[in-house]
């Protein structure tokens, strides 16, 4: 059997990852730079002017979704809690079919921009569009943390930083990146930063796959025995380690869950790139090419988290700063050295910088196009007026997140996710789904099930295990979990249904039906779509 290698104090050589971080930086802002250029219209900075085709919006939602929780988080998990951790992969992957069979195409018939604009095409514009851009700037703010926590990790790292000020810099470093990034390149330039951060990360997780395979004759067998010879875990293979110890973990499970499968339909960094694309066509290819991506990267999480827990073991992974998170980078420098890891660094890196953009950028675009241009200026705005808007929205979206990612530091990121998915799944996708198929759905009912399903799960999360009550939260020294759960799913998702269902009901202004028939024919056929992305 294999021995499982020592892994130095300080992993790898600060000045050659530097290097490899400089140079992808570089690379890519040249890109970005060259993206802009285009950057005429309102249309072309918020939805990239509608020109990408449905495989290279694929490849840019696979390189959105493949966050660094997908990388980092669940490759961690699966290497400290064994076949619970892959359950965030096979629950993020599930996701995908809720959203390309309920949402994808429906959606890019009926917006423009924004989630909101689907909302309100068959409902009150003012109050509709307030709290949908309310929902969305949650649901980022919470996928950021994670993202920005994950930045902070992996590049201290790479350099030996392993105080709190040491990560913090790093934090507000990737934090002033991100927003250069979105600044300059608005939709376009984020896209292809996306596209080249899915190419090398999943070229990247395959040759990890395959080196960790090839170590153990290409027997899966045989990895999984040298993970439980080096962890001295037997159930590490067994399900149950996380989440089957008592009635509330699996409890907790269910709850994860449902978060997981319903979430990816309602955030709204993954619903802004069905407006990317031309026709309804393109958003169904997009969300197949990503699947067929999404899918096979999942495989490699199996084999790099099993990877990890046999090659580096998990008190090592334990003691480095990052914690779980640096599972992936020190599987990648027991296998290659320092050149190696410095790459694979590296892709995590662009990783964390692509989804940080995308969420900035949709958070910016809907706080622009939802409350400047259609509540403050009802629709009168100036196009050029509304770009504006959205950087300077940017730049404030920015420093929250940097703050935010300060705050969270040595959290599982898969985990932040994970809270996040429980947000976009209660807030978002039951308004989502009422206003695409109920045609008794009222205003009332949107924004009850909106701000139910936000504040509910909000509540619930600061009221959890996650916020205090234990040496892993966010806040150790305090207990104010009166809810049990780690994730609100279970409760937040059904409230938000019941809410919009009761809101609408004993509504008695009601909705108008012709907008509703012009909408579902809209919506199934595709007519009007075009006039709409257009104007």
């Amino acid at each position: 059997m294999i021995a499982a290698p020592t892994i130095a104090a300080a992993v790898g050589d600060p000045v050659l990852n530097i290097s490899i971080f400089a140079a992808f930086i570089i690379v890519t802002m040249i890109i970005v730079i060259r993206s802009s250029r285009a950057n005429t219209t309102s249309a072309d900075y918020l939805a990239g002017g509608h020109s990408f085709s449905g495989s290279q919006n694929g490849l840019a939602i696979a390189g959105d979704y493949l966050s660094a929780a997908s990388f980092l988080g669940i490759v961690g998990a699966i290497a400290v809690q064994g076949y619970d951790g892959f359950l965030y992969s096979i629950g993020f992957l599930v996701a995908w079919l809720v959203a390309l069979l309920l949402v994808a195409e429906l959606l890019r018939n009926t917006g423009r921009f924004t989630m909101a604009d689907v909302l309100s095409f068959r409902l009150r514009q003012r109050p509709v569009r307030i709290v949908a851009a309310l929902t969305t700037l949650a649901v980022c703010f919470f996928y950021l943390l994670a993202q920005m926590a994950g930045a902070g990790g992996l590049v201290s790292l790479l350099l030996g930083v392993d105080s709190k000020t040491g990560q913090s810099l790093v934090i507000a470093v990737v934090g002033v990146l991100m927003i250069a990034y979105v600044l300059i390149g608005g939709m376009k330039g984020t896209t292809w930063v996306q596209i080249i951060k899915a190419v090398l990360l999943i070229l990247g997780a395959g040759i990890m796959s395959v080196w960790v395979l090839a170590m153990h004759g290409f027997d899966f067998s045989s990895l999984l025995g040298h993970a439980v010879e080096t962890t001295g875990k037997p159930e590490l293979l067994e399900p149950g380690l996380k989440y089957g110890k008592n009635d509330i973990t699996r409890l907790d499970f269910v709850s994860l869950s449902l978060a997981l499968v319903l979430g990816t339909a309602g955030l709204p960094h993954v619903l802004m790139r069905f407006y990317t694309v031309p026709t309804a066509k393109e958003a169904r290819r997009s969300v197949v090419v990503a699947i067929i991506l999404i899918g096979l990267f999942y495989l490699f999480t199996l084999v790099l988290g099993y990877g990890a827990a046999a090659l580096v073991g998990q008190e090592a992974i334990a003691k480095a700063p990052g914690g779980v998170n640096s599972a992936a980078p020190l599987l990648a420098f027991s296998l290659g050295g320092t050149v190696l890891m410095g790459l694979i660094s590296a892709v995590a890196f662009a990783t964390i910088l692509a989804v940080v953009a995308g969420l900035t950028l949709t958070a910016a675009a809907s706080f622009s196009h939802d409350i400047y241009a259609n509540v403050l200026k009802k629709g009168q705005s100036d196009p050029q007026a509304e770009v504006k808007v959205a950087r300077r929205t940017v730049v404030v979206i920015g420093i929250l997140a940097i703050v935010g990612g300060i705050g969270a530091q040595g959290q599982n990121i898969a985990f932040l996710v994970a809270l996040a998915f429980a947000v976009a799944a209660s807030a978002n996708l039951p308004t989502i789904l009422y206003s695409l198929f109920w045609k008794g759905f009222t205003t009332r009912g949107a924004i009850w099930s909106m701000l139910g399903g936000l504040i509910g799960s909000l509540v619930l999360i600061a009221l959890s295990p996650v916020v205090s009550g234990g040496p892993t939260s966010m806040i150790p020294d305090a207990d104010f979990a009166v809810f049990p759960l780690s994730n609100p799913g279970i409760v937040s998702v059904p409230l938000a249904f019941l809410l919009g269902w009761i809101g609408s009901v004993t509504d008695r202004v009601g909705e108008s039906p012709a907008k509703y028939a012009e909408m579902d024919v809209r919506s199934l056929t595709g007519i009007g779509a075009a006039k709409a992305v257009d104007h």
